[in-house]
């Protein structure tokens, strides 16, 4: 009877102890919290918690502590090369920590996603404008063009020898499209004209020489706060990122 007591109360003690593991491979054990943490990095990339996934990790587990187990036999670990890229790994790992920690304790706010909403809009301008054009190497070419057009010959017919093979296909359209869509003198040009009208002169930009019709002009549709704020967000956490990474570079001592 005592030998069975002591038996029932050695149980007793052992069963919490295997509660606390997910599996013990050749007398090492895979605690069940490390289950948990490969479950919640899962989840968190938008795969549900389930008898199945854990079953599926548990098996990940124990395959990966027998192939440790027989590089530790080997030696693997003390490799140079694969001390190294622990190393490189330990690191990364560390510095998305920083980073990570640096974005909870700075939340965008509210005020900081209208404030970029409102830059963002007034950057876009209130009208979109449905522009063509054609672009040629030189200007020589670009004032024959608008001869061309002035004797009565068609605008999507001479695109088709513009350099941009995108809207030549289409007659020269550029879509509808603000002007801030466009460097700087294509902008202001397209700005100075009327519906209907073409650049009397040729327009310069870094591309090549220009000719360019405006074929109509409407207010811009610019979507509500709350349908960019996802893309808003994103955005100001990458600059405030960015910046915070800079300050780190500006105090350190680099010799």
């Amino acid at each position: 009877m005592k030998r069975v007591l002591m038996l029932a109360a050695a149980l007793t003690v052992a069963a919490p102890v295997f509660a606390q593991n997910a599996a013990v491979v050749n007398g090492k054990a895979i605690p069940s919290s490390r289950v948990d943490q490969f479950v919640k990095l899962l989840v968190k990339q938008g795969q549900p918690d389930s008898p199945q996934l854990r079953e599926q990790i548990r098996d990940e587990l124990i395959n990966r502590e027998i192939f440790l187990q027989e590089a530790d036999k080997r030696g693997v670990a003390r490799q140079p090369e694969i001390q190294a890229e622990i190393e490189l790994t330990r690191q990364t790992v560390v510095i998305r920590g920083l980073f990570n920690d640096f974005i909870a304790k700075n939340p965008i706010t509210d005020q900081q996603v209208q404030a970029e909403y409102d830059r963002v809009k007034a950057a876009q301008g209130g009208q979109e404008y449905l522009a063509r054009h054609i672009l040629v190497e030189s200007e020589d070419q670009a004032k024959d063009i608008i001869a061309q057009l002035k004797k009565g010959a068609k605008f999507e017919d001479l695109a088709k020898q513009s350099k941009d093979p995108g809207s030549a296909a289409n007659g020269g359209s550029l879509d509808w499209a603000p002007s801030s869509t466009y460097v700087k003198p294509f902008a202001d040009a397209l700005g100075a004209l009327q519906k209907g009208q073409m650049t009397e002169a040729p327009v310069q930009t870094q591309f090549g020489w220009h000719v360019i019709r405006l074929d109509d002009v409407r207010p811009v549709e610019f979507p509500p706060v709350d349908q960019l704020r996802p893309q808003i967000e994103e955005s100001l956490r990458q600059n405030k990122l960015r910046e915070f990474q800079s300050s780190l570079r500006e105090k350190a001592k680099i010799q």
